[in-house]
């Protein structure tokens, strides 16, 4: 599937902001002329839940993944087709990127959907990828990718597993 130690997870926890971090990697690889594909979570600010839009990093669009209202006997406002249709934008970057960044593997992702087709892919093409994953999903990741890395939530653990990501893709 991918090559060990190249993909690597930072766990989401209260008082981290997980995708400033990547947001900060990403524009760094960027600027150092490394091809980035993925995709950025962005806070809504009316929203309700932790993301209203994801930003395709390669092209900037911008995918809306926040329903205006639950659907009925649920409170969350997620948009799995907003998160798939995201996904699946990304799927032809992929070989031509350097490195992957996926804002977040969760709910929809442990249910096999959502980003998963993207998950897939990238885990498949033997690149370094990067993603952020919450306490609750922490067994379906292990279960996607058991080799991947932990990584603590700070730059500098970033910058240590791409010099050794980068060098072993």
């Amino acid at each position: 599937m991918s090559v060990p130690n190249t993909i690597a997870a930072i766990a989401n926890r209260d008082g981290v902001d997980a995708q400033l971090m990547l947001a900060d990697a990403v524009a760094e690889w960027q600027a150092a002329g490394i091809a980035v594909a993925g995709i950025l979570a962005e806070r809504n600010a009316e929203g309700q839940c932790s993301a209203g839009f994801l930003t395709d990093i390669a092209s900037g669009k911008r995918y809306s993944i926040q329903l205006d209202m639950p659907p009925a006997g649920t409170v969350c406002h997620l948009d799995a087709e907003g998160m798939e249709a995201a996904g699946a934008g990304l799927l032809d970057q992929i070989a031509k990127a350097d490195v992957v960044v996926l804002s977040k593997f969760g709910k929809l992702e442990a249910m096999h959907g959502g980003l998963w087709p993207a998950f897939t892919a990238a885990a498949s093409s033997g690149k370094p990828v990067l993603t952020t994953v919450s306490s609750k999903h922490f067994d379906a990741w292990k279960a996607f990718s058991p080799s991947s890395l932990w990584l603590e939530a700070d730059d500098r653990s970033i910058r240590q597993w791409w010099k050794k990501a980068s060098a072993r893709a």
